[in-house]
């Protein structure tokens, strides 16, 4: 099995209008615009995409914009978890019927003390049973509270319909210990820019990555770095990466992401209450942040 899910992806964010409206009209031209860059797909309805937010007939309508603007050849993964295994394998359903490449399914949350390794083996087995495009697990205890161990992923990884996984922790250890643990064949993604040199080196095959939005070349640029084994120039990049790569991943959030995507030019819209948008003090600190990696890599040093 090739690894088709192997490369740089990022989970695009949904912009809401001032009516807190899906702006789908700013949605398809942000992927339009991403269309251009040497990303080599999407996620849509992931964490950054407010995907918690969204109701069900929405999250449906947000994958035939963004399938519209993504060509056949450019993977596009949408976000399908839900809390119960029945409700995850409806999403999935309806997001492979929009014309979806996989599945990114998140782990269950709310009974967080009952998500052994064994009840998320079934969870997954099933949705991935029932599921008629791949699924990729997806990993993300800074939301979820769950941190799915390596013996579930091992279990899990055997599945003819579970293909890869998302890590969005920067664990390099437990990350090293996935690689390990599965099948060549089995695709692992680092979600993390603040460690991605690191997790590439660890043996991950791409990653999905927020900052990629903002710096599709650079994220890329990154995995080829360590793919050729040039480490010294990837650690520089990942060095110079780090300010603007926390900003926009943990600190500031989604409200900061979508201010540092207007001021790139994208149609970052408004977050969806109960989240507020970026205060002027955050703006101007990603703003300085943007003009300093520009001082630091020239336009002409970024492919």
């Amino acid at each position: 099995m090739s690894k088709r899910f192997a490369g740089v992806f990022t989970p695009i964010v949904t912009p809401f209008t001032a009516g807190d409206e899906v702006d789908e009209g700013a949605l398809r031209r942000n992927v339009a615009r991403w269309m251009k860059t040497p990303l080599t797909g999407l996620v849509v309805l992931g964490s950054n995409g407010e995907a918690a937010q969204l109701e069900d007939a929405e999250a449906d309508r947000i994958i035939d914009a963004v399938r519209a603007e993504v060509p056949a050849h450019r993977p596009l993964m949408a976000g399908t978890g839900r809390e119960s295994t029945r409700a995850t394998i409806a999403a999935t359903r309806r997001a492979a019927s929009a014309g979806v490449d996989a599945a990114l399914v998140r782990t269950p949350s709310f009974f967080k003390a009952q998500m052994t390794s064994d009840a998320l083996v079934r969870h997954y087995t099933d949705v991935a049973d029932a599921s008629p495009v791949p699924v990729l697990l997806y990993n993300v205890a800074m939301f979820t509270g769950v941190n799915m161990q390596a013996d579930a992923v091992e279990r899990l990884s055997a599945h003819p319909n579970i293909v890869g996984l998302k890590e969005s922790g920067g664990d390099i250890g437990q990350i090293a210990e996935y690689v390990s643990r599965t099948p060549d064949d089995f695709t692992v993604l680092a979600g993390s820019a603040t460690t991605l040199y690191h997790a590439l080196c660890a043996g991950c095959d791409g990653a999905v990555l927020a900052l990629a939005m903002l710096l599709p070349d650079e994220c890329v640029r990154m995995r080829d770095l360590v793919a050729a084994r040039r480490l010294d120039e990837a650690l520089a990049l990942q060095r110079q990466l780090l300010p603007i790569a926390k900003s926009v991943g943990t600190a500031h959030g989604v409200a900061g992401l979508k201010a540092a995507l207007a001021l790139k030019g994208y149609e970052g819209g408004l977050p969806r209450p109960p989240l507020r948008p970026a205060p002027q003090a955050v703006i101007d600190s990603v703003t300085r942040q943007l003009q300093e990696l520009a001082a630091l890599i020239p336009e002409h040093a970024r492919t």
